[in-house]
Parts: C-alpha cells; sequence; structure tokens
C-alpha cells in the first residue's frame, strides 16, 4: 500500500511514528509538505504537482495540516479527496474540528455535555458574560487557534480583561468556557475508526496554569471508562473524524466535551500510556483502502472492518516501541 502522510517535516514527532508504524507494516511511505503541492483544475481533472513534478498516485491520504496553512493546506486535502483517494480526515472535518464555536454548537444539538461557552465580538460584553460560565476561573480560546496556542486560563477578571483587550484587538476572534478548576486535570481520548483506544489525564505543571493546557503539562495514563468512551466515540462520529483525540473535563464523573483535535499528538500519549498508537492508524488506513465505510456512513452490508481497526494476521510478531510497552503489530502489509 503506498500512503502519503501530509505533513510540514518527517522529522516531527508524531509523522515520525506514522512512518516507522507504516514501514513496519511493509507500506511505502511519503511526506509531503502541504505548502509545497500545487494543484491544477480545468473543469475536467483534479492534478496535484509537488515541486513542479506530477505526483504519482497513493492508495490513502493521513493529513497533519499546520494552522499556520490551514486554508491551503486543506484544499490540498481536499484536492486529493476529488481525485478519489481515500482520506484518514476529510478537509471538511478538520474545518469543523478547528471551528470551536461551530463544533461546540455541532455537539450541544445533538445532547453532548460542555462546558457553559459565550462568544462575543466585544470585550466589555464578554467580560459581563463570565457570571454565564460560573465565573472566575476561565477558559479563553481563539476560535480557529490550534492545539498547542490560542488557549489560556484567567483566574481573575483583572487578567481576563487584559487577555480579551489584547487579542481582540489583534483581529481575533474568542470564546470563552467555564473551567472547572477543582478537578485539576483534564482527559484527552483518542479515537481511531470510531473507537476509544486510548485516554490520558493531562495535569498543568503547577505554576503554569495561566499558560496554554497543552505546554507544560504532564500527561499520566488514565483507564478508559464507559462514559469517557461513549462521548468520545460519538463526539467523534459527529464532527465526522476518523482520527480524534476528544478532550473533556471530568466533573464528577461526568463528561464535558472542550474541544476537538484533528492531529493529536502521538508521542507524548504513547510515552504516557506505553502502547503504540501509530500503527491502530495505519491499520485503520488498512481498512478504508480495503473497502470499510467511514465512520459517518452505514456500514455496507457483508464490508468487514466498518469501524475500528483491522484484524491482526495470524503469525505477527511482537514489537517494543523504545521506551512504551510493547505491542503485537502484523508483520506485513499489503
Amino acid at each position: 500500500m503506498k500512503i502519503t502522510i501530509l505533513s510540514r517535516s518527517a522529522s516531527i514527532p508524531s509523522t515520525r511514528r506514522l512512518v516507522e508504524a507504516g514501514r513496519e507494516r511493509g507500506h511505502q511511505v511519503r511526506v509531503l509538505n502541504p505548502g509545497r503541492v500545487e494543484m491544477h483544475l480545468d473543469g475536467r481533472s483534479a492534478n496535484l504537482y509537488y515541486k513542479r513534478k506530477k505526483l504519482p498516485p497513493c492508495d490513502v491520504v493521513i493529513p497533519r495540516i499546520a494552522q499556520s496553512i490551514n486554508s491551503y493546506g486543506l484544499a490540498v486535502v481536499n484536492q486529493f479527496g476529488i481525485r478519489g483517494v481515500p482520506l484518514m480526515n476529510t478537509a471538511q472535518a478538520i474545518a469543523q474540528s478547528r471551528n470551536k464555536m461551530r463544533s461546540l454548537q455541532l455537539l450541544s444539538a445533538q445532547g453532548i455535555d460542555i462546558p457553559a461557552t459565550v462568544m462575543a465580538r466585544e470585550a466589555a460584553d464578554l467580560k459581563a458574560m463570565v457570571g454565564l460560565v460560573g465565573g472566575v476561573p476561565v477558559l479563553v480560546k481563539l476560535l480557529q487557534g490550534q492545539e498547542k496556542h490560542g488557549v489560556m486560563v484567567c483566574e481573575s477578571l483583572q487578567s481576563l480583561e487584559a487577555a480579551l483587550e489584547a487579542v481582540l484587538g489583534l483581529g481575533h476572534n474568542l470564546v470563552v468556557q467555564q473551567y472547572v478548576k477543582h478537578t485539576g486535570k483534564d482527559v484527552r481520548v483518542l479515537v481511531v475508526g470510531g473507537r476509544a483506544v486510548a485516554a490520558v489525564w493531562r495535569r498543568p505543571r503547577v505554576g503554569r496554569l495561566s499558560h496554554t493546557l497543552t505546554q507544560g503539562a504532564r500527561l499520566e495514563a488514565a483507564e478508559l471508562t464507559e462514559a469517557w468512551r461513549g462521548v468520545a466515540e460519538r463526539t467523534a462520529r459527529l464532527v465526522g473524524l476518523e482520527v480524534a483525540a476528544v478532550d473533556m473535563l471530568d466533573v464528577k464523573g461526568k463528561p464535558k466535551v472542550f474541544e476537538v483535535n484533528s492531529s493529536p499528538a502521538l508521542p507524548d500519549m504513547e510515552a504516557a500510556t506505553g502502547m503504540d498508537l501509530a500503527t491502530p492508524l495505519i491499520e485503520r488506513a488498512e481498512a478504508l483502502v480495503n473497502g470499510a465505510p467511514r465512520i459517518d456512513q452505514p456500514p455496507a452490508e457483508g464490508v468487514e472492518g466498518a469501524v475500528g481497526t483491522t484484524e491482526r494476521e495470524p503469525g505477527s510478531t511482537r514489537r517494543k516501541v523504545p521506551g512504551r510497552a510493547s505491542r503485537k503489530v502484523s508483520s506485513g502489509g499489503r
């Protein structure tokens, strides 16, 4: 199988893990910087070039599009889709997940519990609406922010006002969201092909609560509860993501979804859980190439692997990820 990974660099840790997992299953894997992909449309065909050379065909695309080139990168993903190449995440689903208010609107409308959230164009209006989300501390997020940036916790009205004025003054749109501080942690669940495969607690570093939630956070393995599993899997399906990290607050045992990420970082979760999390993505890619329906489509009659990973082949070998627990994977691909 020929796999194309759209990523700025093959040296990015998550990209490198996907390359390793794909090649270990016997596949050809290439990494293309989406910013260097050129596109051509003429009403009859949709061609793709890389550094001015026509791209040879591939079997499946795994997008990992950086926020810095979001619009162009999603156009590249969409062009592959127009050509009929299976996509691990579609451009529409990625865009849906990255617009925080629209994704929360979708989830709330479908009965998914979310933290109280407000959005307004003016700093004074947002400050006045803080009471609707339970008061400070609150999460402040850029509407189109990316995973490692654009999220902060404001613990006082003074810090909130300063943050709102500074960010809105730069022309960004914001949402302000309830933050349940007493839990001291949130839960991230990795969902692949409609199935939750791993979960971690994310604990902010002491003295770093005012910084972004991801940077500096300590990850700890968490046992998947049925409540987390059900909410995370349903959330990924509603947004339409084959691969998603669903971030939730655990409030007295009840999960509240506050964000969905379409390009989750893998190595940190692998280190925390001791699991190989790259191989399930490759297995899901194999299932899609072999005709499994996407998670937002009804299963086709007689098609196996409709949701989740493919079955492992007899005689598979055991492989140890450096610094992580070993996991059984198939010794060959297609």
